[in-house]
């Protein structure tokens, strides 16, 4: 590889807001799984943070920090709030943001998708269908969102993380009310797009009145839900059009949804990124810096993206396997990680094998064995069911936001 193009991904980065990014190398969003259960951050948590941080990254995302315990898509989830642990939280801060890294949360609520041992789900609208039901959010409810997202934003900045992201993809609450298939509603929040993106777009402008105009604000944002008759491509520009005047500081394009027996895009077998061609085409609809995350695999894919627009690369499994990666792009030490080859995967199978993987790390225990992808499965299964008790009695304590 050319210099000049490996050099790229080493250049900073300054955000709308100021903040500079000291490379173009982010580790993107994932349930990492490792809260005490109750919502507040652990030692082992904060631990994969600082691993991430010392491997050479310019900004970490801890995925799915809820604002309250009541709509968590799983019980190793956070919670950020009224009644969390501040110590802790600003350790997490402090450890992930080591050796001039960032570290920023995703302020998430899982709707339908809601953990049903720990939630009553509930989503843009009922739902029945195999593996997913839930109610609907009244209009009240519906209202009261985007001031929850902005008080768990404010706590993010006041506790030290260095930025927010609103999570509005993979088939969490926010990716529900614009995609058709499962926002059914015949208020101002359901039917055109313009309705469909209503609760998405007041969400960004609470956030950002919260934090003030310094603080880095990004979202993620699903390119496609890959199911027929849900959010696609031509509605997913429309967004981002709309979301250049917003006063956002990055769009992270992905796409996909967890719904059950849904296709994700981090299962599938295609060689390259998923959405970098989505990104390309949004180019000129927006002023906004663009992150693409999904497929990356090589130094080569990563560097390539940069000359097609492109202003950040997401990597998540390509840093489970590898931590301090971009430490080894950059001094040439590393080369592409080698993806493991996991025979038969069952449904789920595939995210709990780099779940449980993310637990070594932390505990600083990783090993090369590529082990059993079913063994994995259970070992998440149980430890989620181990959390339930613990949860829901945090949960019926949890107190409410003033």
């Amino acid at each position: 590889m050319k210099t000049r193009s490996k050099a790229a991904l080493f250049r900073p980065l300054e955000l709308p807001c100021g903040t500079i990014l000291r490379n173009r190398i982010a580790k993107s969003a994932m349930s990492d799984s490792l809260g005490d259960g109750r919502g507040d951050p652990t030692e082992a948590q904060i631990r994969l943070y600082e691993r991430w941080a010392a491997g050479g990254l310019a900004v970490s995302i801890v995925g799915e920090v809820q604002g309250s315990p009541h709509f968590a898509e799983k019980p190793g989830n956070l919670v950020l709030g009224p009644g969390s642990d501040a110590a802790r939280f600003r350790a997490l801060a402090r450890g992930g943001s080591a050796n001039g890294a960032q570290l920023w949360l995703q302020l998430g609520h899982a709707g339908a998708m809601a953990y049903p041992p720990t939630s009553g789900p509930r989503g843009p609208s009922a739902l029945d269908s195999p593996g997913l039901t839930c109610s609907a959010l009244t209009v009240r409810e519906v209202q009261s969102l985007p001031s929850e997202f902005a008080r768990t934003a404010r706590l993010a900045q006041d506790y030290g993380f260095g930025g927010v992201e609103i999570h509005a993809a993979h088939g969490f609450l926010l990716s529900q009310f614009l995609s058709p298939l499962f926002n059914r509603r015949q208020d101002r929040y359901g039917g055109a797009l313009a309705n469909r993106m209503r609760l998405l777009l007041e969400v960004v402008a609470e956030v950002r009145e919260a934090v003030g105009p310094r603080f880095p604000v990004a979202i993620k944002l699903n390119a496609t839900d890959q199911l027929e008759g849900g959010f696609a491509a031509d509605d997913a520009r429309a967004v981002v059009a709309t979301l250049d005047r917003s006063g956002l500081d990055l769009i992270d394009i992905s796409g996909g949804t967890y719904f059950p027996g849904a296709r994700s895009a981090s299962d599938g077998t295609g060689r390259g990124p998923y959405f970098l061609d989505f990104a390309e085409s949004v180019r000129p609809l927006t002023r906004t810096p663009l992150m693409v995350t999904g497929g990356f695999k090589t130094l080569r894919q990563a560097a390539d993206a940069l000359d097609r627009g492109v202003d950040m690369i997401g990597l998540a499994r390509a840093l489970v396997l590898e931590p301090a990666l971009p430490n080894g792009w950059r001094s040439g030490t590393a080369g592409d990680p080698a993806f493991p080859t996991l025979q038969n995967p069952p449904e789920g199978g595939l995210t709990a094998w780099y779940t449980m993987r993310l637990t070594q790390i932390a505990g600083n225990c990783e090993t090369s064995d590529v082990g059993d992808p079913e063994a994995a499965l259970r070992a998440c299964d149980a430890r989620d069911a181990a959390r339930i008790a613990p949860w829901n009695a945090r949960a019926r304590a949890w107190p409410e936001a003033g």
